[in-house]
């Protein structure tokens, strides 16, 4: 009996530290942000954004200015072909319709290399959006004194008291007070050789 009670007590004695470790959990103290207001609004934001799109406005009326004659040779070509009923067309129509097609791949490439670099521009200024971002919450959760900071679209519901969007935008604004709107160029990347044996 005896020997069963120091070994229940020493189960005891090596489960109980645990669970007192288990309770040294503070309670969380939650903070709310919203993240789309404090992205819309920033200063720099919104300088980024009207920049982004005066960008992709660029692009747009790239595109027109390059669609425009394309179609109009386009149908010129299609016209003359349909003028031969079935006629293999002569050397000069047929040159026509390459170049036609040429500057036709051409004009794609240009759209979709102005189009990834406008992407790389968005995904920079939101890197530099978010960089700023990281220590800003840090700081505005112990400021306030919070453990916790949560998305605001991710909650059901939470009290106004909770909010501190605006402490984080006004930290942002502080923390960055411009944002650069090119992606700078990528990197070469290396060209891998296979190794012979």
């Amino acid at each position: 009996m005896k020997k069963l009670l120091i070994s229940a007590s020493l189960i005891v004695s090596a489960v109980l530290p645990s669970a007192v470790h288990a309770q040294a959990i503070p309670a969380a103290v939650v903070a709310v942000v919203d993240l789309e207001k404090v992205t819309s609004q920033c200063n720099a934001c919104k300088t980024a954004s009207a920049a982004l799109r005066s960008q992709v406005t660029g692009l747009q009326n790239r595109q027109k200015a390059l669609v425009g004659p394309l179609e109009t040779e386009g149908k010129a070509i299609q016209t003359a072909l349909d003028a031969l009923s079935g006629k293999e067309p002569d050397a000069a129509l047929k040159t026509r319709a390459q170049t036609w097609e040429t500057k036709r791949n051409q004009a794609a490439q240009e759209l979709q290399r102005q189009q990834q670099q406008i992407q790389a521009n968005q995904q920079y200024v939101q890197k530099q959006v978010a960089d700023k971002l990281g220590p800003i919450y840090t700081q505005v959760m112990q400021r306030r004194g919070a453990n916790v900071m949560v998305e605001i679209g991710q909650t059901l519901a939470s009290g106004a008291t909770l909010d501190v969007t605006n402490d984080v935008l006004t930290a942002l604004n502080a923390a960055l007070p411009t944002v650069a709107t090119t992606a700078p160029a990528q990197a070469a990347r290396p060209q891998t050789q296979p190794q012979g044996r």
